[in-house]
């Protein structure tokens, strides 16, 4: 079997990319990557909650998807809106990095504690802004843009002191000796599916080519920990925009998830933290979801989207 895989052209998407098709390689078939620019990588002075939460990274390659141009489309778990349009699924997802955000920095050192000289930090996501105002109050941010390589040349060149990223893309592309702080999970809870690179398709890819590429690519315990976490997002109607977070584990015979939203403002923060079985990973991020509501995430959902469309 030859598969053809749809990807955006960053150098981070494109080690996803390779990376898949290694696997699919050493599973004894062929592969071929297509690259394919999107909206998000078109638009780089917009913030992302301001250019809309939907397809802003997936439209394009769903779009090849459908017409039979490429296989499977190869996307950062993180990135993937939390209903997908009709006809497409996501079929596997690749053993998950390390979740944690880390701050980057070409300097010496960064003190994210120091009230009396405060950092710079560059992020477009409104949740890290969000959780930085929450815990970090002294703490500027700037909008900041690009890929990787982008945000790193934009930060040397004095836009800010450090930028907030997850520890999964620095690693990939070998930027470790720039993480100067690595965020507990227990301030920073990552966006719903970071670390984990996510495989969709389209509903008329065969069962058999279907079937092997889960054989090739799915990582059985990252799957279970990702359906709670999309199950959360999906009740929530979650998208790039909105400040929700949400982290998975499993134990030996359960799954342990903690999510939450936090307001834009970072003055309220909402989270909850359930077990349940592995086979009901699905419920227990619905469940999750609902109790969150109930807590006041309600109206702190809506408060974020009115704020958003006012923007």
């Amino acid at each position: 079997m030859n598969i053809r895989i749809g990807t955006r052209g960053s150098k981070l998407a494109l080690w996803q990319a390779e990376y898949v098709k290694d696997k699919i390689v050493k599973a004894g078939h062929t592969a071929e990557i297509n690259i394919i620019q999107t909206k998000g990588d078109k638009i780089l002075d917009v913030a992302i909650s301001k250019i809309g939460s939907k397809g802003v990274f997936t439209e394009e390659i769903e779009a090849q998807l459908a017409e039979g141009n490429i296989d499977i489309a190869v996307h950062s778990a993180k990135d993937m809106q939390s209903e997908l349009p009709e006809g497409f699924d996501l079929i596997a997802f690749t053993e998950r990095e390390k979740v944690n955000d880390v701050l980057v920095s070409h300097k010496e050192s960064v003190d994210i504690h120091n009230k009396d000289n405060p950092l710079i930090i560059g992020t477009s996501s409104t949740r890290r802004i969000a959780t930085l105002k929450h815990f970090y109050p002294h703490i500027k941010t700037v909008d900041i843009r690009g890929n990787l390589q982008t945000r790193i040349r934009k930060m040397e060149e004095g836009l800010c002191d450090a930028i907030l990223l997850a520890y999964a893309g620095v690693h990939r592309m070998e930027y470790d000796e720039k993480i100067k702080l690595e965020l507990s999970t227990k301030e920073f809870i990552p966006a719903v599916g970071q670390g984990s690179v996510a495989i969709e398709v389209h509903k008329n890819i065969g069962e058999e080519k279907k079937q092997m590429l889960r054989f090739a690519l799915n990582h059985r315990n990252t799957e279970y920990c990702l359906l709670a976490e999309r199950a959360y997002l999906r009740y929530l109607q979650g998208g790039c925009s909105i400040p929700v977070f949400g982290l998975a584990n499993l134990n030996t015979n359960s799954i342990e998830m903690e999510a939450g939203i936090i307001s834009l403002d970072g003055q309220e923060r909402i989270s909850m933290k359930l077990t349940d079985e592995t086979s009901r990973a699905e419920e227990l991020g619905t469940l999750i979801a609902r109790q969150i509501l109930k807590k006041g995430g309600d109206r702190i959902l809506k408060e974020i989207r009115e704020q958003l469309s006012e923007e």
